[in-house]
């Protein structure tokens, strides 16, 4: 059979329209999903923008549809689901860019990141803990770590936050050591309340070489040592903290009054608190002259003075009251009534409010309850700051 040339120059113009047809349908194929994935993900970065987080999250979704293979927004979607408290829907979308294999190793670190994160968030803490011990060595490394001590404090695992804190300050990420002696007093508490003395009692010595000017460990040992019937050795202690953390006096004002009571060191105690009262005036540590002057002068001797001349000074209405419970009035029958609402009234005044969140509690805190810092607290009463 002869090979016919005509047949093949009437073929070539059809395959070269059937090919450039070809071409066109996927480009415009490529230019119209192009088109649909850049617009849903601005979509939803408009909505994002307006705080609109729900119609976000849908475009999010569309973009994510269009193209499956942007890791980006598989971030975005993670960290939407987190904030709106969607911590199942976050994990699995930080759980799936784990699992493919086509991602970079930073980016797989970032999604370890993430899941560490959502567990953090959903109250997770062996998952979190386990999650976030696996970016060691990572650049999420120094972040990891903080959140892992935040994880530790939150579960009370003293011993955990104490070694995750001793690495933070050995790679220069600040001072610790304020932290490690709460964690070492902690622990003491802890041994103490298992009647396990002599461990807390060595605790707490590593807590005061650690911190030396924090009084939070003298105080813990001096209330050990007043407990089992040592209040010259507790007061020695509290004499040291008042040296070297003045501004916390008025913290441990009504133990070192107790302890200078049953040791016989009463008025050189007073002495100590008189000049520290001069330099900071503080209404616990007024009581507490107030107490011991009436004890070095008897019974006959009334030391309510003292708080006249705090009225001479600042206005304070827990002062007054503490002047008006001792004082006779005109008509003293009505006394009582007068006391009970004097009391009412002052007993907000007598709290303690958190520098960082304002959290207010009758008791002082080393470690707040609301916001979990730490030593947020003023060694002083409402009233007075």
């Amino acid at each position: 059979m002869d090979f016919d040339l005509n047949w093949v120059l009437m073929g070539l113009p059809i395959a070269f329209v059937l090919g450039w047809l070809a071409s066109r349908f996927d480009l415009r194929q490529m230019r119209l999903e192009n088109r649909q994935a850049p617009k849903a993900y601005f979509k939803g970065l408009n909505f994002l923008l307006n705080e609109q987080q729900d119609q976000a999250i849908d475009a999010f979704i569309e973009a994510v549809q269009n193209d499956p293979d942007t890791s980006e927004l598989h971030f975005a979607l993670g960290n939407l689901f987190r904030r709106r408290g969607e911590y199942e829907r976050a994990v699995r979308v930080h759980q799936h860019l784990l699992s493919r294999g086509d991602i970079s190793a930073d980016d797989r670190h970032r999604a370890q990141h993430g899941l560490a994160l959502d567990y953090l968030k959903a109250g997770l803490l062996d998952r979190a803990e386990t999650a976030l011990l696996a970016l060691e060595g990572t650049r999420f490394e120094s972040q990891a770590r903080l959140a892992l001590l935040a994880n530790y404090e939150r579960s009370r695992d003293w011993v955990g936050a104490a070694k995750v804190a001793a690495k933070l300050e050995a790679a220069g990420q600040g001072s610790f050591a304020g932290r490690l002696a709460h964690y070492l007093c902690e622990q003491a508490a802890a041994l103490l309340a298992k009647g396990q003395a002599d461990g807390a009692l060595e605790l707490l010595k590593q807590a005061i070489a650690s911190a030396p000017h924090s009084p939070r460990a003298r105080m813990d040992l001096a209330r050990m040592l007043e407990n089992t019937g040592e209040p010259g050795k507790a007061l020695d202690l509290l004499e040291v903290a008042a040296r070297t953390s003045p501004e916390s006096m008025a913290l441990f004002a009504p133990m070192m009054t107790r302890c200078a009571l049953a040791s016989g060191r009463g008025p050189a105690i007073s002495a100590l608190m008189q000049l520290a009262y001069e330099h900071t005036p503080s209404l616990d540590v007024l009581d507490a002259i107030v107490q011991l002057e009436n004890d070095r002068n008897g019974p006959q001797h009334d030391a309510r003075s003292w708080y006249v001349r705090h009225l001479e000074k600042q206005a304070s209405l827990v002062a007054a009251a503490q002047w008006i419970a001792g004082e006779k009035l005109e008509n003293e029958q009505f006394h009582p009534q007068v006391q009970r609402a004097l009391d009412q009234a002052v007993k907000p005044l007598k709290r303690y409010r958190c520098a960082a969140c304002g959290f207010e509690a009758q008791h002082h805190f080393w470690h707040c309850p609301g916001c979990q810092a730490w030593d947020s607290y003023p060694p002083r009463r409402v009233e007075e700051l």
